[in-house]
C-alpha cells in the first residue's frame, strides 16, 4: 500500500463497517418509504456490503425500482487486508433475473467509473439525482459536507454518524427546523475496522479469525424519514418542584439532568441531555436552541477560577457553558464567578408543544 495513503487513512480512521444485525435492526421501521424507489448506496463497494446485502436480497420484499452503489478507489477489495483497488465502481441492481432470489454480482456486472467514486465527482452527483434515497455509512470526517450534499438535492435519507454532530452548527439547524432528526437505534454499536487501525485501550477488540472492531457508544442513524415511533410521546411522571430544579445562571430556563426526569406539568423552558433527541416527538416539544450554538445567554462571565475540592487551580477555565448557582466550593468541581456555579453539560433547550413563553 502506499505510505502515503495508508497515513492519510489512519488520520481520519473513517472506515467504519456496519453489521448486518445493525442494518436489518434499524431498516424495519422503514420499510413503507421503499416501495417504487431507487436506493442509491455511495459509500458502498457491493462486493463487502452490507447495506449492499441487505437491499438487494430484499429487494422484491421491498418492491424498489433500482438499486445503485458506488465506492472509492482506494475501498479494499479484500475487506481488511491492505490490497487496494486500482478503480472506483459502481453497480445498477434491477431485481433478480435468474429465478432464484439470490443476486449474483457477475450476472449484475460491475461497471469502473471514470473518477475516483468520492460522493462529491460529478459522476456520483449524476447517480445521486437519480436516487430518491441514500442509505449509507459515510465518512465521519466529511459529515457535513456529506448532508450539505442530501440536502441540496433534496434526497431522502438514513445514514450512520457520530452523536457528535448533533452540535455541528450546520447539522442542529437542520434538527431545530425539523428536516434532520435521529433514528429508531441511537447508541452503542460495533463495526469492523481495516487492518491498519492502531489498536486502542477501549471500545476495541480482535476476534478469534483475526478481524479487528472498534465499537462506539454514541453511535446513530440521522434521517428524515419519519417513522411511528417518532411520534409516540414520551411518558413523564415527575412533577416540579422549583428546589428539585435549578434555574441557570447564564440562561433562561431550568436543568432537567435526566430525560426521565422531564417534569410532566411544566410549561416553561426546560435544558435536557442531548440523549433526548433519541425519544423527541416533535409534536408533544419543540426544539428551541442549544447552549453555547444558538440560544441566548443572560449573563457572560469576566474572569474565572476553578476550584477542585475546594483547592483553587492555577489556570483559567474558558467557557463554561450551562452554570448552575452552587452553595459552597465544597466537594467536587466548580468555579469562581464571584459566587461559586457548577458546570452542567452542553444543553438543548425544549419547551412543550403549545406552551407559552
Amino acid at each position: 500500500m502506499n505510505s502515503n495513503l495508508s497515513a492519510a487513512k489512519t488520520a481520519k480512521e473513517d472506515e467504519f463497517y456496519t453489521q448486518l444485525s445493525d442494518i436489518e435492526r434499524e431498516l424495519k421501521h422503514y420499510k413503507k418509504h421503499f416501495e417504487g424507489k431507487v436506493v442509491y448506496l455511495n459509500c458502498d463497494d457491493p462486493r463487502v456490503s452490507n447495506f449492499f446485502h441487505y437491499f438487494s436480497y430484499n429487494f422484491e420484499k421491498l418492491k424498489l425500482k433500482k438499486l445503485i452503489a458506488t465506492c472509492y478507489k482506494n475501498q479494499d477489495v479484500d475487506l481488511f487486508s491492505q490490497n487496494d483497488a486500482e478503480e472506483a465502481i459502481y453497480l445498477e441492481y434491477e431485481g433478480d433475473k435468474s429465478g432464484n432470489g439470490v443476486p449474483d454480482l457477475e450476472e449484475i456486472g460491475i461497471k469502473p467509473l471514470k473518477g475516483n467514486g468520492d460522493f462529491r465527482s460529478a459522476e456520483s452527483i449524476e447517480l445521486l439525482k437519480q436516487a430518491d434515497i441514500v442509505i449509507t455509512n459515510p465518512p465521519f470526517s466529511l459529515f457535513r459536507q456529506y448532508i450539505a450534499q442530501l440536502m441540496k438535492y433534496e434526497k431522502q435519507f438514513l445514514i450512520v454518524g457520530n452523536q457528535n454532530a448533533i452540535s455541528y452548527k450546520e447539522i442542529f439547524a437542520l434538527i431545530k427546523s425539523n428536516k434532520l432528526w435521529l433514528g429508531n437505534h441511537n447508541g452503542d454499536m460495533s463495526f469492523k475496522v481495516p487492518d491498519y487501525y492502531e489498536p486502542r485501550a477501549t471500545r476495541f477488540w480482535v476476534d478469534e479469525d483475526g478481524q479487528k472492531w472498534r465499537s462506539l457508544g454514541n453511535a446513530c442513524w440521522f434521517t428524515n424519514l419519519d417513522f411511528s415511533k417518532r411520534h409516540e410521546d414520551l411518558i413523564l411522571y415527575k412533577t416540579y418542584a422549583a428546589e428539585e430544579y435549578p434555574t441557570y445562571d447564564n440562561y433562561d430556563a431550568i436543568e432537567v439532568s435526566k430525560v426521565a426526569d422531564i417534569p410532566a406539568d411544566y410549561d416553561g423552558v426546560m435544558g435536557v441531555p442531548l440523549t433526548f433527541l433519541g425519544q423527541y416527538n416533535p409534536d408533544q416539544f419543540e426544539i428551541l436552541g442549544l447552549s453555547g450554538t444558538d440560544y441566548p445567554v443572560t449573563k457572560r462571565y469576566g474572569k474565572k477560577e476553578r476550584v477542585v475540592d475546594g483547592k483553587r487551580q492555577k489556570s483559567n477555565t474558558g467557557t463554561l457553558g450551562c452554570v448552575v448557582r452552587t452553595d459552597s466550593f465544597g466537594p467536587g468541581t466548580h468555579f469562581d464567578v464571584g459566587y461559586p456555579v457548577k458546570g452542567i453539560y452542553r444543553r438543548l433547550f425544549i419547551r412543550r408543544k403549545g406552551a407559552t413563553a
